[in-house]
């Protein structure tokens, strides 16, 4: 693992990722839309495990600008060999006949299109290199369906679908490809889907769930395997939460 690319780093399993690979000595190239967070954890993480950062302001939304970040940052991406999709979000908790098209956007847009955008303008540097290692952050709600999330789930078995695909059509190459697929962490999600941040906590109230930390370790497994070996999928729940609505409260 030489240098590790991750989206949505500047807070949760992003900001645990990129803490967990520069322990593990990667360097980094870090990719959010708040620069100031990512300017802190560069620092952060420079000083504490000398690793080289490079940070980036970038919304995977767009693609005229991750055109021009590839352009800018094109040797750093020569010896890239692991690609983070962490970005990612989840808006409104309505059911579909009250919900707001704007957050079906949103959501789409991230987690779908933008996994799309990055990955199809990092893969070429990586074929070339003839090494990487993608994994893509999913969620449990891309193997199951709840009342006010269909648009998210659906995005998010999306992601099931193309990590699936992604593996095939790389078939015959040293490349790999994982899906991560988390159940409950506290971390900002419910926070930035609800707007709420009373309601927000709420969602994790007499239960013990996971942190970005654990998520981030079990990325770190996953790309420290043998080159013949990939952890294709990896369902991740709390010990308190059995399935997408049952969750033990204490």
């Amino acid at each position: 693992m030489k240098r590790a690319l991750i989206t949505g780093a500047s807070s949760g399993i992003g900001r645990a990722t990129a803490e967990a690979l520069a322990g593990a000595g990667a360097d980094l190239i870090l990719l959010a839309r708040r620069i100031d967070r990512l300017e802190s954890i560069k620092a952060d993480l420079e000083k504490r495990f000398r690793v080289k950062v490079t940070v980036a302001a970038l919304d995977v939304q767009k693609p005229a600008a991750i055109d021009a970040f590839v352009e800018k940052h094109r040797e750093l991406l020569k010896t890239t060999d692991v690609l983070v999709n962490n970005a990612g979000l989840a808006k409104g908790t309505d059911k579909m006949m009250d919900a707001k098209i704007g957050d079906w956007d949103a959501m789409i847009d991230t987690n779908v299109k933008g996994l799309l955008y990055i990955t199809r303008a990092v893969l070429p540097f990586m074929m070339e290199a003839k090494a990487g290692h993608i994994v893509n952050l999913g969620s449990v709600a891309g193997r199951w369906v709840y009342p006010g999330g269909a648009v998210y789930c659906a995005s998010k078995f999306a992601v099931r679908a193309l990590s699936e695909g992604l593996r095939l059509d790389l078939l015959g190459t040293p490349m790999r490809v994982t899906n991560i697929e988390p159940g409950m962490v506290e971390t900002e999600f419910s926070e930035v889907r609800m707007q709420d941040r009373e309601r927000a906590k709420h969602v994790y109230k007499g239960m013990n769930p996971l942190t970005g930390a654990d998520i981030a370790d079990t990325i770190l497994w996953c790309l420290q395997r043998p080159a013949h070996v990939n952890i294709q999928e990896l369902v991740i729940f709390p010990t308190d939460q059995a399935a997408i609505q049952a969750v033990h409260r204490r």
